[in-house]
């Protein structure tokens, strides 16, 4: 069982370092102000505290910090403030701009690193065939299984010293760049004219400005030339990516183990375990959250945390219905409340607390520790509320398909984006996610925001605030679109500067919250045993004790109406809202 250490049980506030104005520093002074005071007990700093290249800092090029949003200085601001730090270790990749995989493609065979990524066809060697492409395409048996995150193979091909291309195991997001070619880059090209070489650099240029396949352009009289011509476009081109690591090899462990002792350096108390479910592969298993092998790293990985006093906090996305979050908090870990925000949601929207009070018994009867949200850096999740069937057993979600859909609809309603997962053929599946502001997702309703807040504030578990979500944020259409592929997560995104922080406190919905975080985030109340009281649908009544010390939240779902008693000896506060 995983031990707790010493992790205050308090607010988590969750952010970029440059969420709020442009680097660390002006979060700290936020944090600094008067109406801060108390609040927060732990930050949730996202990875762009470290040095990294793609996918708003989940691709990871090292742990060191990124010195344009964090100094040393913060570090010791923070152990000023009380407040303790949570990280993120994405485990199942490195940066294809990571010093391991910059040196595989500088050494190629000869790199140290040549067994730290997983090479595709060595992996699915003699379980598939090779087609046109140079990629092995797995036998029909194993790729039905395998559980997509993106259309197509998860493969990013990149060119060797030896001028081979070999294609490395990429989970997520992927970028090629092709630069354009210039007279000079075919000036070895023997026999040919100015003009010739002007219009071979036209064609090839055309191509990749309207981002063509480059194999499908006609050369004409030069297509003898092609296959030189082309080399010549590779070896210019450049690549971003997450690039799957080779958990198999024992210089993946020892860079664990360095990156832990690092971020424990760092002030780290709670380290997310990011990507986790998909680290262990195998041929003839989904990847991921494989048995027995995803459990052996994460005992492996515990291990290593605990020499250091990390709290691990392993993040998976999957239904309700693979009971996979019972798996893992039967083995002592924290889990994420994934299924809170569409449930809080759900309850708002509908005016009934039935299924909320349902997964909320079931957290007190097993006793789950959790981290819950409302917002994050990521979507509203609505895939994890469904049911599943299971060895021919379908097991029951915590809301059916139908209550599903109107949530997803209401949301897109209100402008929200949506993400879907894919199968090894490019096919829609499943819906993922939704992207949008809490705030937005609730149609921009501040009342509806506050009793939000108010539930989660009174839910078990260590509440985590995304900070757009206390400042009321709408959705961010413009960010959204201009990020084209990546887009419908930007749209909750968006940077606050201190002058939006200065307004935002005059707000009554920022001030509120503040009012209900604080008396989270000191009353001993939550430290003792909850009640769930029986009431009708439409109303929730949440008792917190301990010892002499009560905490009571009572809202009407119809009117929006709720307040908040706290007693501490036999005096008693009020807030009505």
């Amino acid at each position: 069982m995983q031990e707790d250490f010493t992790i205050s049980k308090g607010v988590m506030f969750n952010a970029y370092p440059d969420s709020i104005g442009t680097n660390l520093s002006d979060l700290i002074d936020m944090l600094k102000m008067p109406h801060f005071k108390d609040v927060f007990s732990l930050f949730y700093v996202l990875p762009t505290f470290f040095n990294s290249d793609l996918d708003r800092g989940f691709s990871i090029v090292d742990y060191d910090l990124n010195k344009d949003l964090v100094s040393k200085e913060n570090l010791k601001a923070f152990e000023e403030l009380n407040i303790q730090l949570k990280f993120d270790i994405v485990l199942n990749h490195l940066s294809v701009t990571s010093p391991q995989f910059k040196d595989l493609l500088k050494y190629g065979d000869k790199s140290k690193y040549k067994d730290f990524f997983i090479n595709w066809n060595t992996f699915w060697e003699g379980k598939g065939e090779m087609g046109k492409d140079g990629i092995i395409m797995p036998h029909e048996q194993f790729l039905s299984k395998l559980f997509m995150r993106k259309s197509g193979l998860p493969v990013l091909k990149v060119l060797f010293p030896d001028g081979s291309e070999r294609p490395y195991w990429n989970t997520f997001y992927q970028n090629i760049s092709y630069a354009n070619l210039t007279e000079n880059d075919l000036i070895d090209l023997s026999g040919l004219s100015q003009e010739q070489i002007n219009l071979i650099c036209s064609k090839v240029n055309a191509a990749i400005d309207e981002k063509q396949d480059l194999n499908s352009v006609d050369f004409e009289n030069y297509d003898y030339l092609k296959n030189k011509i082309l080399q010549i476009v590779n070896q210019k081109r450049s690549y971003l990516g997450q690039m799957d690591v080779n958990a198999k090899a024992e210089l993946v462990w020892e860079f664990y183990e360095e990156t832990l002792e690092k971020v424990s350096d760092f002030g780290c108390k709670i380290l997310r375990l990011d990507a986790f479910a998909y680290l262990h592969k195998e041929i003839g298993q989904s990847n991921f959250f494989n048995k027995p092998g995803t459990w052996q790293y994460l005992k492996r990985i515990k291990k290593i945390a605990s020499k250091h006093d990390l709290m691990l906090l392993p993040e998976i996305h999957a239904e309700y219905g693979l009971h996979l979050h019972d798996e893992v908090a039967n083995e002592g870990y924290y889990i994420y409340d994934f299924f809170l925000p569409g449930l809080t949601i759900h309850t708002i929207e509908n005016g009934s607390s039935k299924a909320l009070l349902t997964w909320a018994k079931e957290i007190i009867r097993k006793k789950y520790k959790t981290v819950n949200m409302l917002g994050c850096h990521d979507g509203i999740p609505v895939l994890d509320l469904k049911g599943k069937e299971v060895n021919g057993i379908y097991n029951n979600g915590l809301l059916d398909d139908v209550e599903i859909e109107a949530i997803m609809n209401k949301i897109m309603e209100r402008g929200g984006r949506v993400k879907n997962l894919y199968d090894p053929s490019g096919n829609k599946i499943s819906y993922y996610q939704v992207n949008a502001t809490f705030f937005s997702a609730l149609g921009e309703d501040e009342r509806k925001l506050l009793l939000a807040r108010a539930i989660q504030m009174f839910m078990p578990g260590i509440p985590q605030v995304w900070y757009l979500d206390l400042f009321a944020g709408k959705n961010d259409y413009e960010a959204a679109d201009k990020a084209a592929d990546s887009g419908h997560k930007e749209i909750n995104r968006s940077t606050l500067n201190m002058q939006d922080i200065r307004n935002g406190l005059q707000k009554d919905i920022v001030m509120n919250q503040l009012k209900i975080m604080r008396l989270r985030n000191n009353s001993d109340a939550f430290l003792g045993s909850v009640t769930f009281h029986e009431t009708s649908d439409c109303e929730i009544h949440i008792e917190w004790i301990n010892q002499n010390e009560i905490a009571e939240l009572q809202a009407n779902l119809k009117t929006l109406d709720f307040s908040i008693n706290h007693k501490k000896n036999g005096l008693i506060k009020s807030m009505n809202f």
